[in-house]
């Protein structure tokens, strides 16, 4: 046990002598000027130190109370003086309190008292050299302080955080101050104001005899977890109880699962800033972050649901909510929430239940196989089921394809990195010739001109889903003209300049219901452009026709140098490889112009394909 040492003037009367001694000393040096001010004089003028005046006001407005007189008198005193900060710090810390006004009662003024007059030392004025490592000091309030100088001076209070000396040997004519970095709490205020003193959530959890699974866990996991929730934060964590813990491990023990996916699921819990069960309520439901990891390296979603009660990802509520802590906030919760996949995600919010019953419709199995592989990442286009009641399948389609169409395999497309461009989809025209989906970023994000991405970025363990307002039915090839900018002269001319022909009819025929498949060699608007003038519609409808090959689903691959093909229109056009320039390919017309170039390939629609040109194919007109 350490020796209770009280300092008094006694101690100081051989230091005095010694000062006394060298100022008699002849040596040409004036003595240092006498100090006049007293304690609190030093902390009035002293402008980090406003805080400690106003709580010694606000202590003294109790009639039980007078410490300014106490400071200002004979002394001497060795007092620890917190900065404001350190007051701000420990307002913080106290539950409902935003400034010393907040200590308005008298009961509150004497519990302020308490804690001031366990900075203050009375019967000496201790310099930083009359001050030893392992020493204690008995403080006017009571009880001790503990000094320790290892690396600085720090003062160890009833607390786990030492305050560390700032500023030593502050002299007055009453004492000495030394400027500390923390409000310092005693053992009886630590027990007093048990019920407001905010901890971090660290040291929350281990408080709590309900939560001693979760703190073994963050023990066992990566990173130095209860560090971290010691931080400054502000973090939420959904923390589930020791039964939650139980019924999570179904008989393993927490070193039965890898430390990485242990530390994932934990970081799971744990959303950064603070949530509060009544912000989630004002919301309704909805997304927010997780400081897991999911596909792409990006923040885990999760889906929190306010209808009945506060329920997340659909497997945990809360039962406990709004537990205050001094970083942030603790709801307790009765389930863990293990680590979502896209299949996860789409059962738990209800938005989407008309996708999950079409997708496991008759115990269909396809889609939530595919979708759960956690060695592949998917980007999801989710219709939410406001979509899918306003989907009427006008062509019938398949709805398994239908919802193929919906998927890209491959790859976590997230909305910051999209742009104007094609894809491919998991539904087929045939085996390995999968269907294209066309992204539009100049308004939102819009699919192949029907559907538009509504929730952005909800992030799984192995992809991404986008919510959209609408079923992305079979695209044919008048889908993509249409939705693609890069052919709004092309639709201009399939039809306002083309009235006596129909072609956007004979472009959507499917399922051989006309001239299909479709082989389309799609001029842009640059190309369109590149012409003197659009030709009136006699001599236009041939030179559309002659852009178009029928019966036929021509993709690259079976494209080879000499290759030919009739058009509706009648004459050959002839692909020459490799391309000139920049061009993949380049096509010979049926009038004999040549390097006319394709630019991009493989467009795939469900009744065929586009290739897409940068110059306008002209036929054989002597014929």
């Amino acid at each position: 046990m350490k020796t209770l040492l009280r300092i008094t003037g006694r101690t100081l009367l051989p230091f005095l002598l010694i000062f006394a001694s060298c100022s008699d000393d002849d040596d040409g040096m004036d003595p240092p000027p006498e100090v006049t001010v007293n304690i609190v004089e030093a902390a009035q003028a002293t402008a980090d130190l406003s805080s400690l005046v106003a709580a010694l006001q606000k202590a003294d407005e109790s009639t039980n109370n007078d410490l300014i007189t106490a400071l200002s008198g004979e002394g001497p005193f060795t007092v620890f003086a917190p900065t404001n900060q350190a007051f701000a710090d420990l307002l913080a810390q106290l539950d409902g309190f935003d400034s010393l006004d907040d200590f308005s009662s008298q009961e509150l003024q004497d519990l302020l008292a308490v804690i001031l007059t366990y900075h203050m030392v009375p019967g000496a004025a201790a310099m930083s050299s009359d001050l030893s490592d392992g020493q204690t000091l008995t403080t006017l309030q009571g009880s001790s302080l503990t000094v320790s100088t290892t690396g600085g001076v720090f003062i160890d209070d009833a607390t786990d955080t030492d305050a560390q000396v700032t500023t030593a040997n502050v002299e007055t004519s009453n004492g000495v101050v030394h400027i500390i970095d923390k409000v310092l709490l005693p053992q009886a205020i630590l027990d007093e104001l048990a019920d407001i003193i905010l901890v971090p959530i660290t040291d929350l959890a281990m408080g709590n005899e309900n939560l001693e699974n979760l703190v073994a866990a963050l023990v066992a996991a990566d990173g130095d977890l209860p560090t971290v929730l010691r931080g400054d934060g502000p973090f939420t964590v959904l923390a589930p109880t020791d039964a939650a813990f139980e019924t999570f491990l179904d008989g393993a023990s927490l070193g039965d699962i890898p430390t990485e996916v242990l530390t994932q699921v934990l970081l799971n819990h744990v959303i950064s800033g603070e949530v509060y069960s009544t912000d989630l309520q004002g919301l309704g439901s909805g997304y927010t972050s997780t400081l897991a990891t999911g596909a792409g390296d990006e923040n885990m979603s999760i889906f929190f649901d306010t209808s009945d009660g506060v329920t997340f990802n659909g497997v945990s509520s809360v039962v406990t909510p709004d537990v205050k802590a001094l970083n942030g906030v603790v709801h307790v919760v009765d389930a863990v929430i293990d680590l979502p996949n896209i299949v996860d995600h789409a059962v738990a919010n209800p938005s989407l239940t008309s996708l999950v019953a079409a997708l496991t419709d008759g115990g269909n199995t396809t889609f939530t196989d595919l979708l759960s592989n956690a060695e592949e990442e998917f980007t999801v286009f989710a219709p939410v089921n406001d979509a899918f009641a306003a989907f009427t399948n006008p062509n019938s389609n398949d709805i398994n394809a239908i919802l193929a169409n919906h998927v890209v395999v491959g790859a976590s497309a997230f909305s910051t990195g999209l742009m104007n461009s094609y894809v491919n989809t998991a539904a087929e025209f045939d085996t390995d010739e999968n269907l294209s989906l066309y992204i539009n970023t100049d308004d939102g994000v819009t699919l192949n001109g029907v559907s538009t991405v509504v929730i952005a970025d909800i992030v799984a363990t192995n992809g991404v889903i986008h919510a959209v307002d609408a079923v992305i039915d079979l695209p044919t090839v008048v889908t993509f003209a249409v939705a693609d900018p890069n052919f709004s002269t092309l639709v201009q001319a399939l039809t306002e300049l083309t009235p006596s022909t129909d072609f956007v009819s004979v472009l959507s025929a499917q399922n051989g219901d006309g001239a299909d498949p479709f082989t389309v060699f799609a001029p842009t608007n640059a190309a369109f452009e590149a012409l003197p003038a659009i030709p009136g519609e006699t001599d236009l409808i041939p030179i559309l026709q002659h852009h178009v090959v029928a019966g036929a689903n021509v993709r690259s691959g079976d494209l080879s140098d000499g290759i030919s093909a009739t058009t509706l229109e009648g004459d050959d056009i002839t692909i020459n490889l490799p391309g000139t320039d920049d061009n993949i390919a380049d096509v010979t017309d049926g009038a004999g112009n040549t390097g006319i170039g394709i630019d991009a390939v493989d467009v795939q629609a469900i009744n065929g394909v586009i290739h897409v040109l940068d110059g306008v194919l002209i036929p054989d007109t002597t014929n």
